[in-house]
């Protein structure tokens, strides 16, 4: 009975202490960047066929537009966690028809056809480092200039470019999710640890609502906890390098959404002001006010909070400004 009691003794006192451990993730970056156009496609089939024997919801296989050669510019649009290529299809469009070649990665375990499937609790944050690593070495095989753009777990993906790839011209974060919007700032590394240690639950995005929760067709109406833990850990990983060195990209543009309701915006602030302090070449903010009411998902037409004739030229102007 004493040495259960000083057992439990010791573990409340340890585990919360072992909570607040920092991450000290490195996420694997190896680089093989594409050497021609012909490379470029030959790889970019390699990581469309990986869409082959998964049953995904139309639209949400990896996209590829080119103009049949390299061009001067070339964008990588990295979409949001429990959504698909398919949210920024449209915005894709519009770059194809200026001129860029696109490429719109299926990040792993998303897009499914089945929205209620269980496998977005198997996503890892080496996952999603191997695929926007793949993703800008094609887009080197496309473009002369390399711009990676992403939304959300899209936005982290984009600054882990901004800190690694001195081969990108420009790094765009749009409400990148460097915290979570209902945990305070000092609680995210023990989220983050206790998520990693506790079993995989899901959370519904609308606990009222749940499956019937509007959204546009392909995105998961549940949150993975075990999910949402490695996208941190990641994210943790990108704060980690802000805080520490300069970015690699010469240019980075960091949007923001001031209504946003699922990311913490002091956190985004905070890998700003690491950047500016440990020099960036060009750094550019924008904040959408909090009057337009702007969902989390200011991208994807198909949300039926969409407000794409507001966000979409301003984004565009950032970009190829």
């Amino acid at each position: 009975m004493k040495k259960f009691l000083l057992t439990s003794l010791v573990l409340l006192v340890i585990l919360p202490l072992a909570l607040f451990l920092p991450i000290n993730y490195d996420p694997p970056i190896h680089s093989v960047p594409a050497k021609s156009f012909d490379e470029a496609i030959a790889r970019a089939d390699i990581l469309q066929a990986k869409d082959d024997d998964v049953a995904l919801y139309p639209g949400c296989e990896t996209q590829v537009m080119t103009h049949g050669q390299k061009v001067e510019q070339v964008i990588v649009l990295l979409h949001g966690y429990r959504n698909c290529p398919k949210q920024f299809e449209a915005l894709g469009d519009i770059f194809y028809a200026q001129g860029y070649n696109v490429i719109i990665p299926r990040m792993p375990h998303h897009g499914l056809a089945d929205v209620l499937s269980t496998d977005q609790a198997n996503l890892t944050a080496d996952e999603l480092a191997i695929l926007v690593t793949e993703a800008v070495d094609i887009a080197e095989g496309l473009g002369d200039q390399v711009t990676v753009a992403g939304l959300s777990t899209g936005g982290v993906l984009a600054g882990l470019a901004a800190q690694d790839r001195t081969d990108v011209k420009q790094a765009v974060l749009m409400a990148p999710v460097f915290g979570l919007h209902v945990i305070p700032t000092p609680l995210t590394t023990p989220a983050i640890n206790l998520f990693q240690i506790l079993p995989n639950f899901f959370l519904w995005q609308n606990d009222e609502l749940k499956a019937n929760v509007p959204n546009p067709p392909q995105v998961y109406p549940q949150n993975s906890t075990r999910a949402l833990s490695q996208i941190l850990r990641l994210a943790s990983a990108v704060r980690d390098e802000a805080d520490q060195s300069p970015p690699a990209v010469p240019t980075i543009i960091v949007v923001t959404n001031a209504s946003d309701d699922a990311v913490n915006n002091e956190m985004t602030a905070d890998v700003v002001a690491n950047w500016q302090r440990n020099g960036v070449d060009y750094l550019d903010t924008y904040e959408f006010g909090a009057e337009l009411k702007l969902d989390h998902d200011m991208i994807d037409p198909a949300n039926p909070k969409q407000k794409v004739d507001v966000v979409y030229p301003v984004l565009i102007d950032l970009i190829t400004q």
